[in-house]
């Protein structure tokens, strides 16, 4: 990963420090004269403080709505529900359904296998590093029509890398930068916010919640804590490996602080496999249903669901704890008419990651690292 580039305007001057370390493979022989100019675009974009206006496709992309739809529903999703400080960590499992029993004790497990209450309660902020590689695999539109894209396996997709900051209970930013875009996430403990290329920064309705990232296996605790209200529904092989599954739910209340405007959330409901050898999670998976009320009140309301199920690999201690530095995420969107009937529209995406570094406690890490940018506005999100 590169963190410095040359200077583009003057290349007898001082290197550039990126915001964002960039992953060597976009440096190639043959894409380089390509991503300096991409990286030139990028630079002076963010440079410029005039008012935003869409960014023009980067060169060697396929389009700019293609990019754009990546990182809006693949970028910096967030969980369904607020986590709960600490409530994985007390060991009282009496008096609760066997469902409910079950779950916090495999919960128990897993703060086990990943090194401990002591070690968990150790870390207070964290930092980590890595590179991304997203595609859209397949698209299907209203006229039927397919279109398949060169998938992650075959060489294609597109390359990025991402910063993550996080100090505990609920402070995070993240930065994202995916073939010349990037796109920005944080929250402040009171508000969590999204800023784009094409989108003034807007807020998320309801309560801060956490970025989906960190749970793919960077926030030990913070998973933790998210399934100690869950309850267990069974097992399932992963990978040829047996898990135990658990499952949480958002409520209506929480649904309706998120729906607002023309978006209705119906239901959101996350799943975790927790593997019986190990203890370690191995696979997350969430799914939302929403409904997008038409402007026109003779017209139909549409559905749209949208799937994300991601593996989680490659665990590795750190400081006595055990973090996982790779995965991968495959995403389905489906969209359905009012009487649920699946309509010829479906999309699927996939992301596949690498941390390269990660580190605890960082020293100098305030409040400041995580206020929302100054054109904060609330919208529906």
């Amino acid at each position: 990963m590169r963190t410095l580039c040359p200077n583009l305007d003057g290349y007898d001057g001082l290197e550039t420090v990126l915001e964002v370390p960039i992953p060597e493979e976009t440096f190639e022989p043959n894409h380089k004269n390509v991503s300096w100019k991409n990286m030139r675009s990028w630079i002076k974009q963010n440079g410029d403080k005039s008012p935003k206006s869409p960014p023009p496709t980067p060169l060697g992309c396929r389009n700019n709505s293609d990019i754009q739809l990546l990182l809006s529903v693949v970028g910096a999703p967030l969980i369904p529900l607020p986590v709960h400080k600490d409530h994985a960590m007390s060991r009282n499992i009496k008096d609760h359904p066997i469902e409910g029993a079950t779950a916090k004790y495999i919960v128990q497990q897993y703060i086990a296998a990943c090194g401990g209450e002591n070690a968990l309660n150790r870390i207070d902020s964290m930092y980590a590093m890595g590179k991304v590689k997203m595609a859209t695999s397949e698209l299907i539109g209203g006229d039927g029509k397919m279109m398949k894209s060169k998938s992650i396996k075959s060489g294609g997709g597109e390359t990025g890398g991402f910063v993550l900051w996080q100090k505990r209970p609920d402070l995070w930013c993240l930065e994202l930068l995916v073939s010349g875009y990037k796109i920005s996430a944080g929250s402040d403990g009171k508000v969590a916010w999204r800023q784009t290329p094409w989108h003034n920064s807007h807020a998320s309705r309801g309560p801060p919640r956490p970025l989906r990232r960190s749970l793919q296996g960077l926030d030990p605790k913070n998973t933790a804590n998210l399934f100690s209200n869950s309850i267990c529904v069974g097992e399932k092989t992963v990978n040829n490996e047996d898990c135990f599954v658990l499952k949480l739910q958002a409520n209506k209340s929480a649904l309706r602080e998120r729906s607002g405007g023309n978006v209705d959330i119906i239901q959101h409901t996350i799943w975790g496999y927790f593997s019986q050898k190990t203890g370690l999670l191995v696979k997350l998976e969430d799914s939302y249903l929403l409904r997008i009320k038409s402007k026109i009140p003779e017209n139909d309301s549409v559905l749209w669901e949208t799937t994300m199920e991601s593996l989680i690999q490659d665990y590795r201690t750190i400081d006595g704890v055990n973090i996982a530095h790779a995965g991968k995420t495959s995403v389905s969107l489906f969209r359905f008419d009012e009487n649920f009937e699946v309509s010829d529209s479906k999309t699927r995406m996939e992301e596949v990651w690498t941390i390269e570094e990660v580190d605890f406690n960082i020293k100098g890490l305030s409040m400041d690292c995580f206020l929302p940018p100054g054109d904060l506005k609330k919208e529906d999100a």
